[in-house]
């Protein structure tokens, strides 16, 4: 929806709210005592008025934002946002993720990399909120190591900010950034772990689906543990999402997080490994 339609919308409806709030005490009580509820009521016009102001000088502050993200024009967005940004330095953390996944989605990992380490500086608590998109961008860097490093510490000083289930793939992507370094040994351990004990269907079907596919093959010593394992992954995603249909629709729910774009191609081998026919 055009963000001019919204903004339109938006005071019209708070127009009519505001009729509606004015006419009511009119029809039920009368004009005798409505003016008297009137009377007695008149500071929640000031605040009815300054919520409509405030909420629409955001959507003025915000409008150029907005009509680029509607037009998809990313070099243009990019360059507004790196204004706001590191020019401004407004490290407004809406704006800093929005920052980071517009370069992830234009695959400017080396970017992000630089926003990371400007924030580091001056905005620690930033690099740990959003330690799961900077450990992506290393990850398509190949940065594994780095990757695991950066995971490693913002789990070991948890965000309280934090949704519970982005600290669940946190831990997710400490485990794959593991496995690509070779650290075998510690990755099956997040994956059991996550297998288990995994809140989220997806997250404990790709768990499983590593310690099957991959590190059961890595682990001879583990071989028949893992593969127990995983199996008991899948059971327990299939309790939740019983057809392949269901793990589809659950990736299309989640379609705008770029946690899961950047794996896709893992999330469909999970689903022939999950769903075997």
């Amino acid at each position: 929806m055009k963000i001019k339609l919204v903004i339109i919308i938006f005071n019209i409806l708070m127009l009519f709210f505001i009729a509606v709030i004015l006419a009511l005490p009119l029809l039920i009580l009368g004009s005798t005592l409505a003016g008297t509820f009137w009377r007695s009521s008149w500071f929640f016009a000031p605040l009815i008025l300054a919520a409509i102001a405030l909420i629409n000088l955001y959507f003025i502050l915000n409008y150029r934002i907005y009509t680029l993200l509607e037009k998809e024009d990313w070099p243009a967005l990019i360059m507004e946002l790196e204004k706001r940004v590191l020019q401004k330095n407004n490290f407004n953390p809406r704006l800093v993720i929005l920052l980071i996944h517009v370069y992830l989605v234009l695959s400017d990992t080396k970017s992000v990399t630089e926003m990371e380490k400007t924030l580091s500086v001056s905005r620690k608590k930033l690099v740990s909120r959003y330690a799961l998109s900077f450990g992506a961008a290393r990850i398509l860097q190949k940065d594994y190591q780095g990757a695991a490093d950066l995971f490693a510490a913002s789990l070991e000083n948890p965000n309280k900010s934090r949704p519970p289930l982005e600290a669940e793939w946190l831990r997710w992507y400490y485990g794959f950034s593991l496995l690509l370094s070779r650290r075998f040994k510690e990755a099956s351990d997040v994956f059991i772990l996550l297998t288990h004990e995994g809140r989220e269907g997806i997250l404990v079907g790709l768990s499983a689906y590593f310690l099957h596919d991959s590190l059961s093959g890595f682990l001879p010593l583990q071989f028949t543990e893992l593969k127990k394992i995983a199996k008991t992954g899948c059971e327990r995603v299939k309790m939740t999402l019983p057809r392949r249909i269901d793990w589809d629709n659950e990736l299309k729910n989640n379609k705008t997080e770029i946690y899961l774009a950047i794996i896709q191609s893992y999330t469909e081998k999970t689903a022939d490994f999950l769903y075997q026919s």
